[in-house]
């Protein structure tokens, strides 16, 4: 009798120890579901992020290229056909929409002389939504030495957009952030050159008004 005692105190002993280790395997299984899934929820947050901002910045291109495209197809322009382009450009950017682009349109002609000179003939920006006067006639400019040919006429589009991240443009309150807050506005900017396709030049005689 001694001995079935025994045996059955130690079989309740294995069976105490077998059952607190499944309750602890169960304990760990929800630690460690507790740190991984912050982790994984946030590499899903960074990886969609990314995509978007990668997104962003090919239509922030794609602005400068379409805008100097369209205007270098005319052979003269006035300022109301450059707006409704240069409108077309910001509306290229959409679905995104948590900051504006900022268009500038400018006109350059490279002087013929012996050393030749790059001036600003005319020039429009859209910045935030509104129409202005960009760089005054007759100032001087740059353009990369390949494209300073006597004589010239090139069209520069740049398109600009202050990128903001979810997480800063949800925020109600940046110091609560931290360090998302070194996120906000990532600078994405795209310039293009174009020369006239139908003339010499593309004059617009209201363009800095």
């Amino acid at each position: 009798m001694l001995k079935h005692a025994g045996t059955r105190g130690a079989m309740k002993r294995c069976s105490s120890l077998l059952t607190g280790f499944v309750s602890n395997r169960r304990g760990v299984a929800a630690l460690e579901f507790a740190l991984v899934v912050p982790l994984l929820m946030a590499m899903y947050f960074v990886t969609m992020e990314v995509s978007q901002a990668i997104e962003a910045n090919k239509k922030v291109s794609r602005i400068a290229d379409m805008v100097a495209d369209l205007v270098t197809q005319q052979q003269e322009i006035h300022k109301s056909e450059l707006e409704a382009i240069m409108r077309i450009g910001e509306s290229t950017i959409q679905p995104y929409n948590r900051s504006q682009p900022s268009i500038t349109v400018t006109a350059i002609k490279v002087t013929d002389e012996a050393t030749p000179k790059v001036e600003v003939v005319w020039s429009r920006k859209l910045v935030n939504g509104t129409f202005s006067e960009a760089e005054l006639p007759g100032s001087v400019t740059s353009v990369p030495t390949a494209l300073k040919i006597k004589g010239s006429f090139l069209v520069r589009a740049v398109s600009t957009l202050s990128y903001e991240p979810v997480i800063t443009w949800a925020a109600s309150s940046k110091p609560t952030l931290g360090l998302a807050s070194a996120f906000d506005g990532i600078s994405m900017q795209e310039t293009y050159y174009l020369r006239p396709r139908m003339s010499l030049a593309i004059p617009c005689a209201d363009c800095n008004s």
